[in-house]
């Protein structure tokens, strides 16, 4: 660690506020000096597809981070693949950086071996997105920490305000579009069953096949066949950002209009914003993406830099809607939110 360096340039370093890191490249580059994370090699993973509506947001708050601290960041994208997110971290691990910034997916079981082998190399490791919480709890003195969505409360919040505001009752019939199967990030999924079940909502659930996760366009004909088998469903959930930015085309495909379903998913994106706007989609949780990014990289720094531990940042807290979506659309058009 380098601990050799003053300890101010953290306050000079943060002083770059958010709307100076996100916007032009004049406003980061006004610090050329003290950047004090000069020198720290960090290997990112986004998530992915490459310029996918929700990894270019964490990957755009990464490079705020890069550009505001000063680190050398090596990007990985592994299309939402649970295999190529393995991979990459072995692969990474290989070329011993200082750093490296996970999307939690693969979950503990396969995960923890990989990082327990690059702690003992001295690489730190943290977690975004999807929490590792049998890993976080082993390395936080260490630097693990996460920055993300709670998953099964975010899940189960949805849920409860959907059903709220849709006037849901027992027997209504709501289909589940999600990611159960996967272990760790299926707790957000768990979380939208539970909570519409405690309600007596009926739940047709489908799991998001591998084709689908990578390309959501690629799951129309799953989801018009769904709906032309359940002609009573009152309400959809998407457990995925890039299916809810294309619930719009979902519910055309299969003729349905803006008030034949009560649409309700996670994350921001320009269609999702313009499927608000339209009536399509009425409810959508922000997890924040860009601070992901951001404070994935602002973690390694300060652990490799500083030795601080992990910390716990819980970016998904709030809703998109019709009553907000004029003051958010511009930022996700900007690719801040």
């Amino acid at each position: 660690m380098k601990t050799s360096r003053r300890f101010l340039t953290i306050a000079v370093a943060l002083s770059l506020t958010v709307p100076a890191a996100v916007g032009t490249s004049a406003a980061v580059a006004a610090q050329d000096e003290g950047k004090f994370c000069e020198g720290t090699n960090i290997t990112f993973f986004p998530g992915g597809p490459e310029g996918g509506p929700f990894a270019t947001v964490v990957y755009n708050g990464a490079k705020a981070a890069e550009a505001a601290l000063g680190p050398s960041v090596n990007y990985v994208w592994s299309n939402w693949s649970i295999d190529e997110m393995i991979t990459g971290f072995s692969e990474a691990v290989a070329t011993q950086p200082d750093g490296i910034a996970i999307m939690g997916h693969p979950g503990d079981d396969a995960f923890k071996p990989l990082v327990d082998d690059a702690i003992a190399q001295g690489i730190a490791v943290t977690v975004m997105n999807t929490e590792l919480q049998e890993t976080q709890a082993a390395y936080a003195p260490v630097g693990t920490g996460y920055v993300g969505a709670t998953l099964y409360k975010a899940g189960n919040d949805l849920a409860n305000e959907a059903v709220k505001r849709a006037g849901l009752v027992e027997g209504d019939k709501a289909f589940v579009w999600g990611l159960i199967s996967e272990p760790g990030r299926g707790e957000r999924t768990q979380g939208v069953v539970d909570g519409l079940e405690a309600a007596g909502v009926e739940v047709v659930y489908l799991d998001i096949d591998s084709a689908t996760n990578a390309d959501p366009v690629q799951g129309i004909s799953t989801f018009t066949g769904m709906a032309s088998a359940n002609p009573d469903l009152k309400a959809a959930f998407f457990d995925h950002g890039g299916l809810t930015n294309t619930a719009q085309s979902y519910l055309e495909a299969a003729g349905l209009g803006p008030d034949d379903l009560y649409v309700a998913g996670f994350d921001l994106g320009p269609a999702t914003v313009e499927a608000v706007e339209n009536g399509f989609v009425d409810l959508s949780i922000d997890q924040q993406q860009w601070l992901q990014g951001f404070m994935g990289v602002l973690q390694l720094c300060l652990t490799d830099n500083f030795g601080f531990s992990g910390l716990h940042i819980n970016t998904g807290g709030g809703f998109l809607d019709a009553d907000n979506v004029e003051f958010i659309g511009p930022l996700v058009t900007e690719q801040i939110r």
